[in-house]
């Protein structure tokens, strides 16, 4: 049975077990599909990545990305954490953007000081949910229908959908019945107050996926919401975003919008480095 490199990080956090883990398997090529889902369901992580040699000329690196139970085109903190490996990888540096190749074609990923950020990809749908489906959430979520103060799809790959409330606190507050939620993706956001909250981030977010579990840092959600909310003018071109704080983690995303691209980004931090048997 072959061995192969196998490293485990934490994604958007500066310490270990802050932020979102990730599993990933280096020069897996010989795997076949059922190998990669077999080994994604045995890690029980929300993701788990296999970094392949790229098929397009203009790629770095191609990565294939498996939840427990299926293959994501895309998704972002999977997309963070397999650049950190591969960088981890070379003999040199490059010195430019580095470029990812998976299912939703190339995402390009740039290096800031101690960060990586990619830039935000295009969004599949936007626009205003059916007030019916918004109330539904608002049920699911025992949120009077008047605390949601807009709500707008934002699909880039995994079909989110952003409901803005007035607070952080109110962020906070919400205890999802996962029941009731079943076949949506929800990203709460709320505004930070500085004088209550501090000012080291600018908004929360909570991520209810549609497995029944909160996710405790969201690059494809933070990518979409950011999309929406640089894009109506409720929020400035440049942020941090806190996410996890529920969940005892202390995720910190960082957004800025450079020219016509949104860059999503964090810190990455090395967990566990060995070698797995597949």
């Amino acid at each position: 049975m072959p061995k192969s490199l196998f490293q485990q990080v934490d994604v958007f956090s500066s310490r270990p077990m802050g932020g979102n883990p990730l599993a990933v398997v280096i020069g897996a090529d010989g795997l076949s599909d059922a190998q990669m889902q077999s080994f994604a369901n045995w890690t029980n992580l929300s993701e788990t990545t296999f970094l392949l040699e790229p098929t397009d000329p203009m790629a770095s690196y191609r990565v294939r990305i498996f939840t427990p139970s299926q293959e994501l085109p895309f998704a972002g903190h999977p997309t963070l954490g397999s650049a950190h490996v591969w960088l981890s990888q070379q003999q040199a540096s490059p010195t430019e953007d580095i470029v990812q190749e998976c299912g939703a074609g190339l995402v390009r990923i740039r290096r800031d000081g101690n960060r990586l950020a990619f830039a935000a990809p295009p969004l599949r749908r936007s626009g205003p949910v059916d007030p019916a489906l918004v109330e539904r959430i608002a049920k699911a979520l025992s949120l009077p229908a008047n605390l949601i103060e807009d709500s707008n799809w934002c699909d880039n790959g995994p079909d989110w959908i952003g409901v803005r409330l007035p607070s952080r606190a109110d962020v906070l507050a919400v205890k999802p019945d996962y029941s009731a939620l079943t076949g949506t993706r929800v990203g709460l956001v709320g505004r930070f107050n500085p004088d209550l909250d501090g000012k080291d981030a600018q908004f929360e977010v909570r991520a209810f996926t549609r497995n029944g579990y909160e996710d405790p840092v969201t690059g494809s959600l933070n990518a979409g919401l950011a999309q929406w909310l640089i894009g109506s003018g409720a929020a400035p071109e440049s942020y941090v975003v806190a996410q996890g704080t529920v969940l005892g983690r202390a995720g910190r995303v960082y957004v800025d919008k450079v020219g016509d691209d949104i860059w999503i980004g964090g810190e990455v931090t090395d967990c566990i480095e060995g070698t797995v048997t597949l």
